[in-house]
């Protein structure tokens, strides 16, 4: 998450919407932006609200994504550090022998098949809708972006701040490209519509 007291804003993280280039993107600008103590760095609303009850007034933003097309861009990550660490890649190959969630990942599922289908039963944070990372029972974010239409609605975050427009949004942290469509068995279609009914139903989204 991020933080400018100066701003009133408050940016939450949903993981694989973009997060990453938005932080970057915004922290630089923002001489006063923070962190807050305690909270990772995709602490949901409702984290963040029980640990500073102030920032309830503040401008609250962050962005979501079609499931099915997150869930793959988040195995592809799965992929990419496993992809390294085969080519020797020391820093690849230490973060997979680490204890973070990823690495777990990486042991535990060989495909994405077992991916969907195992890991959204066994891991919570597999299956936690991205509606629960914006709202609480009694406050939701003022601006929710969608992944999909990602630069006008960076422009949007940043024109609310007053910062200059942004000519080119970096993409960092950003999976390669694919139709999530193609990855899907109907099996895996289905459960990624149970695990996620209430973004399909907030927002939209369709397979």
């Amino acid at each position: 998450m991020l933080v400018s007291d100066a701003h009133r804003f408050l940016f939450v993280h949903v993981q694989k919407t973009g997060g990453v280039t938005i932080d970057g993107l915004l922290r630089p600008q923002l001489p006063d932006a923070r962190s807050l103590d305690g909270l990772t760095r995709h602490a949901r609303l409702e984290q963040v609200l029980a640990a500073e009850p102030a920032l309830a007034a503040y401008w609250v933003a962050g962005v979501v994504r079609n499931p099915w097309a997150r869930l793959l861009s988040w195995w592809s990550m799965v992929e990419r550090f496993r992809d390294l660490a085969e080519r020797g890649s020391p820093k690849a190959q230490a973060f997979l022998s680490g204890r973070g969630f990823l690495a777990v990942v990486a042991r535990e599922y060989a495909d994405f098949e077992a991916f969907v289908l195992r890991g959204t039963r066994e891991r919570p944070r597999l299956r936690t809708p991205q509606l629960a990372y914006l709202a609480t029972p009694t406050r939701r974010a003022d601006f929710i972006g969608r992944q999909e239409t990602f630069d006008a609605d960076v422009a949007a975050i940043v024109e609310y701040l007053g910062l200059p427009p942004v000519a080119r949004v970096p993409r960092d942290n950003a999976s390669v490209a694919r139709d999530h469509r193609e990855a899907y068995t109907p099996q895996m279609r289905d459960r990624v519509a149970e695990v996620f009914a209430d973004d399909v139903e907030a927002f939209g989204y369709t397979f």
